[in-house]
Parts: structure tokens; sequence; C-alpha cells
């Protein structure tokens, strides 16, 4: 007679903690879609410029990613920090705000040597052995983007505050209004519309710029005036320096920031290896690439939400709590990724065709696009396992051992494999992206390994 109240008490843990990831990782989903199709919607407009333009741009933006994943990976740390403070006490204004203006603080050091060495991207591109013409183009291009830097830092900054206190609204509204916003600024700026000349590449740049600092600037406004963001005075007492809670800041995000640059790292450095093998194929390294950053939106975002629930458990010392949170978010991110391979497998050069029209010009980026998308379609879920992992682990302050991980899987393997294939095997461009898919799921077992190990390795401290 008792069996009924033992199986609901054994499944309501589950079945909340669903619907507390959910409630939490949909806007962050959501917003990290229209983040990224914010720069799809570049890389589609700079397409119809033609295939070398894009490929111009493709080596412009993957120099600029690869140099700010670090500082990425610093400002997140902004996250588990403020989400551990308000999980050991809900009102802990002070301790959030010391780790905002910290991490505001991070973010304006960080931009500024970003920004000098994007301002001389041209010669970059050409000591990474591309044309003159492509560097060149690409440099043009970064004069406008580089702007984005100091914008796009600070909307991480307020992105990771806002999600900490599980209110992730308005980034999402903010980010979905991005998206027209710069289509229409770009498409104007690139092709000369609404009575603008016509800048080309460097338009592109432009009309990022002004987005990201309208977005970041909204968002800003919202924090300030919203009344239960404003109770923590985010921006009072601004210039105050806080050393403690600065290096605070760099010791748990300086191995997060060197995680996530290995990662994307070793993503940039295949595109200017694609270089080596003509225009074509980096612009068919770009599609690809794009497709599969958006599906990657989803586990992305279930890894963010992991961090925040995950150190929420984390700082009320709660064991099961910290063992659910990661569990699920993990589950729902193999669950896409199953689904999102499928449809890359099946529906290749549909999915290549969104950004490129169907002609014979475009016909051996086309058929290039398909067959690294073929590959993209093997690695998705262990690219979900890997950044939901990361997450969780973020989620208990376990950040230097991950950083190793993410060395030695991306750089050893997944680039060793790569440049292995692709030129000693004479593969070309599928060998480098068999060299990532080999990568991605060497660090997916090796987080998933500590992850199940975390009692055992201390992570989990005094828990109850």
């Amino acid at each position: 007679m008792n069996r009924a109240p033992a199986i609901e008490s054994r499944t309501t843990p589950w079945r909340d903690e669903l619907r507390a990831t959910l409630s939490l990782a949909w806007p962050l989903m959501l917003a990290n879609l229209t983040m990224q199709l914010i720069q799809a919607t570049d890389v589609i407009l700079l397409g119809w410029l033609g295939p070398t333009e894009l490929a111009a741009a493709a080596l412009g933006l993957s120099l600029s990613f690869g140099m700010v994943l670090f500082a990425l990976g610093v400002l997140t740390a902004s996250s588990p920090m403020m989400a551990s403070a308000l999980g050991a006490r809900f009102n802990s204004v002070r301790d959030v705000r010391r780790t905002f203006r910290q991490a505001t603080w991070a973010a304006v050091l960080m931009a500024v040597p970003t920004m000098i060495v994007l301002w001389n991207a041209e010669h970059v591109i050409l000591a990474f052995g591309q044309t003159s013409e492509l560097a060149r183009l690409g440099g043009w291009f970064l004069r406008g983007y580089m702007w984005v830097i100091p914008s796009w830092m600070l909307f991480q900054v307020l992105r990771n505050f806002a999600s900490a206190l599980e209110r992730p609204g308005w980034v999402l509204a903010i980010s979905a209004a991005g998206i027209p916003l710069n289509a229409v600024i770009s498409w104007a700026l690139i092709f000369g519309h609404l009575g603008l000349p016509a800048f080309g590449l460097i338009g592109g740049g432009i009309g990022s710029s002004i987005v990201w600092f309208a977005m970041a600037t909204a968002l800003a406004i919202v924090i300030l005036v919203d009344r239960q963001f404003r109770r923590f005075h985010l921006f009072g007492r601004f210039w105050r320096p806080d050393w403690p809670r600065f290096r605070q800041l760099f010791r748990l995000g300086g191995p997060i920031g060197l995680t996530m640059g290995f990662e994307g790292g070793v993503f940039s450095a295949a595109a200017y290896l694609m270089g080596l093998f003509g225009a074509p194929s980096v612009a068919a390294h770009q599609i690809a690439l794009q497709v599969a950053a958006t599906t990657f939106m989803i586990p992305l975002a279930l890894g963010q939400a992991a961090t925040v629930r995950v150190g929420l458990a984390y700082g009320r010392k709660d064991a099961d709590g910290i063992a659910l949170a990661g569990w699920t978010s993990f589950v729902l991110s193999i669950g896409f990724m199953a689904v999102m391979a499928a449809l890359m497998y099946i529906f290749p050069r549909d999915l290549i065709t969104l950004f490129l029209d169907d002609t014979p010009t475009n016909a051996t980026v086309i058929s290039l696009g398909v067959s690294f998308l073929m590959v993209a379609a093997l690695f998705q879920i262990v690219d979900g396992a890997q950044v939901v992992g990361a997450g969780m682990l973020r989620g208990l302050h376990d950040a230097r051992v991950p950083m190793m991980f993410a060395l030695f899987g991306y750089w050893a393997i997944g680039l060793g494999v790569g440049v292995g294939l692709a030129f000693a095997m004479d593969w070309r461009g599928i060998g480098i992206w068999t060299g990532l898919a080999a990568g991605l799921g060497v660090v997916a077992i090796l987080m998933m390994w500590r992850w199940s190990r975390r009692d055992r390795l201390g992570l989990v401290g005094r828990t109850h």
C-alpha cells in the first residue's frame, strides 16, 4: 500500500530538476541561437559578395574568435562564482556585486590588447601562410569588426549576472531583437542601401559592431531599472578596486579561458590549415562550421545551465542536488545532439545551400561543405557531451584538470590526427575535420570520467 508514495518520492526530484533546468536553459538556448544567427546572417550576406570575400571574412572571424575565447573563459567564471554565492545565501548582494565589478574590469583589461592585434590582422594572417589577397581582405573586414569586442565582452558579463539569478529572459529578448537589426544594418552597409554607400566587407564588420553596442547598452539599461536586478546596485562604486576578488576571478577563470581557447583555437587553426588548400576550402569550412556551431548552441546553453544549477547545489552543500543537476543537463544534451546528427547526415546539401546559391560557380564550395558536414554529423554527440561535462565541472569550481584535458584532446589528438590525415595521408580538408572529431571524442570521455569520480576526487567537498 505504501509503494506508490515511495515511487513518487523518488521521481519527484528528477521531475523538479528537469523543470528547473529547462526553465533556466530554454531562454539561454534561444539567446545562444539568436547570437549565433547574428553571425550566420553576416556569413550569408558576405557569401553574396563571393567565395573569396567569404573566405577572407572567415579567416578574420577565426582570428577574432580564437583571441576572445580566453577572455570569454575568464568572464565565464563569474557565473559559478555568483551562483554559488546566491546558493549559500540568497541575498548575497555585496558578494555578487564584487564579482560582477571585477569581471567588468577584466573585460576592459582583455579587450584592449585583443583590439590592437586585430587592427594589425593583415600581417598576422600573412604570417600564417595565407595569400596576400586573403590577408588584405581579411584585415580590412576586421578593421570594422574589431569594435565588436568591448561590447560583446560587456554583454557576456551582464548575461552571466542575469543567468546566475535564473532570469535570462531579457538576454533572450535583446538577442532576438539583434537579429533583424543586424540583418538590416549589415545589408545596408555591405551593399549600399537605405541611402548609405556600399562599404563591402568592412560594412559587415561595422554593422556587427553597431548591433553589439546597442545590445550591450540595452541590457545594461534593463539591469539598472528592473526591480529584481537593480537591488544589486551593480554599477555602484564601479571604479573601486577589489584585488582579492580580481585574483579569484582569474584563478578560476584562467583555466576555463585556456580550456575554451584550446577548443576554439583548434577550430581557428583548422581554418588557416584549410587556407593552404585554397579559398574554396576555407569558405566550405566556414559554412559547415556555422551549421555545427548553430546546433552546438543548445548543449552550450545546457552546459551554462548546469554550471548555475550545480553551482547553486554546491553552495548549499547538497551532494544529491549536484548529481541531479549535472545528469539532467547531460541527458538532455545527448538526446538533442543525436537528433541533430541525424539531420546533418540526411540533409547535408540542403543545409550548405542555405548559405550559398546552388550554382555551378559555387559547386566546389558546396561539394566540400557537404563532405565536411558529414564528418560533423559524426561528432555531434561527443561535442554535446564535452561542453556539458565542462559546464558541470565548472559548477564545482573545477577548472584546472579540465584545462589539461582540453590541451591534450584538442591539440595533441585533434590537431595531430588532423594534420597527419590531411597532409601525410592526403585527405586534405576531410582529414582536418576527422581530427577535430577525434579530439572532441577524447575530451568528452575525459570530462565525463572526471565527473563520475567527483566524490572520490574530493570535488564535491563536505556536502550532505
